[in-house]
């Protein structure tokens, strides 16, 4: 082999390399069966492109000739299988789309099958006649191509969003897959401009598969985490909402009262939270609310109750023995570092300016007989007539309850 051609199919190996490092790393952190077989993919189906370069026998001259034989003949078909099989779980399986559970599974165990035939054969053949064996084996792996293309496009029919950047790493993989077995039989012809684009299509195959598997698990782990929250809570933020926080309230309530305590009530409304839904950053809610509530739980701390009433309203609950100077602090912390300006990300990836309007409603209370609903309303009405201010709070600016509730 040429030392030029030795330099393009080992750069071709190196690129491998790198997205199996990048493979195994993503398998060890998040510990998903989609990540362990993204992995095993990459091994596989790289292993086999390597192979059929003829890198190996420059490398290790002293490979025993059958066992090459075997595995060119039988690991094609075993990749497309594979592929086929991942591309189907990749593309939502038979609880998506039928006909595409059919184009994948189906087909990647009738591969499978052949790849056995092909492997076994390939340990019977005799060295002359192992190149119509090696051409069987390429008619064969131009299966799985088709049948992905067509799984594919079904995909795309049916509104998979990220199923036609995986339509141009199908058209990387038809390439590659021609030019691979091309180099194999040794066909007359190509030179080293084609095995060039031939590495090529390999590397982005792998690169453009790797990185849709990687945002089609996350975006799937997110799903599951999701998936678990507890009921009442808020998913954007993972604040305690609805049912859930008035339950935590009035637990709050409960123990204050019971050492003789007070509470301290504080609501935060956010009245511009929607102010992006008319512009390229429209959904930017959830952005902001995350970024609100880390905010609010980090001036509070951690030894009070932080909720959220309704999208608008940040909630939190503090107990002390009374109304100190502490409480104040983190009052004004909350008006003060809430309402600062942020950035969020638009539908084009650009970056849209964005300054809450935060009104902050404070009310002290002896907890003993009281309604959170009552009081947190109570709060947030005092809130929706404070946007905009950023003074430092005193005990002049605190509603001390038992007071009229209305």
């Amino acid at each position: 082999m040429p030392v030029a051609e030795t330099a393009v199919w080992s750069a071709m190996l190196g690129g491998v390399l790198t997205l199996l490092a990048v493979a195994i790393g993503d398998a060890l952190a998040s510990r998903s069966m989609a990540s362990v077989r993204n992995a095993l993919f990459l091994l596989i189906a790289g292993g086999s492109c390597v192979l059929m370069s003829g890198l190996p026998e420059v490398f290790f001259p002293d490979l025993p000739e059958r066992l090459v034989m075997v595995l060119k003949a039988g690991l094609g078909p075993l990749a497309g299988a594979m592929g086929l099989y991942y591309l189907g779980n990749w593309l939502g399986g038979v609880r998506e789309d039928s006909q595409v559970h059919q184009f994948t599974v189906i087909g990647g165990t009738v591969l499978l099958m052949a790849a056995l035939a092909l492997a076994a054969l390939a340990t019977q053949v005799e060295r002359a006649d192992f190149r119509a064996l090696l051409a069987l084996a390429a008619a064969v792996n131009m299966v799985p191509v088709l049948l992905a293309l067509l799984a594919v496009r079904r995909a795309i029919q049916l509104g998979d969003p990220l199923a036609r950047w995986m339509s141009l790493g199908i058209v990387c993989l038809a390439a590659s897959t021609a030019g691979l077995y091309a180099r194999g039989l040794n066909v007359a012809g190509p030179g080293l401009g084609t095995w060039l684009a031939t590495a090529a299509c390999v590397v982005s195959y792998f690169l453009i598969a790797s990185v849709l598997g990687l945002l089609r698990n996350r975006h799937n782990r997110e799903l599951a985490r999701l998936s678990r929250l507890d009921q009442g809570t808020e998913p954007a933020t993972g604040l305690p909402t609805g049912a859930a926080l008035l339950t935590e309230v009035e637990h709050a309530f409960w123990r204050t009262a019971r050492r003789g305590g007070v509470c301290t009530v504080v609501c935060l409304h956010v009245g511009n939270l929607y102010e992006l839904s008319d512009t390229p950053a429209q959904g930017s809610e959830h952005q902001i609310l995350s970024t609100l509530a880390a905010r609010v739980r980090r001036a509070a701390g951690f030894r009070c109750v932080v909720g959220l009433y309704h999208p608008r309203c940040f909630v939190v609950v503090m107990s002390s023995d009374k109304l100190t100077e502490a409480t104040l602090e983190v009052i004004t912390r909350l008006r003060s570092t809430v309402p600062l300006p942020l950035s969020v990300m638009d539908a084009q990836q650009v970056c849209q300016p964005f300054t809450p309007e935060v009104g902050v409603g404070v009310v002290t209370l002896e907890p003993d007989s009281a309604t959170p609903m009552e009081v947190i309303n109570q709060a947030e009405r005092r809130a929706l007539g404070a946007v905009g201010e950023q003074h430092r709070v005193s005990e002049h600016d605190i509603v001390t309850t038992p007071a009229a509730l209305n």
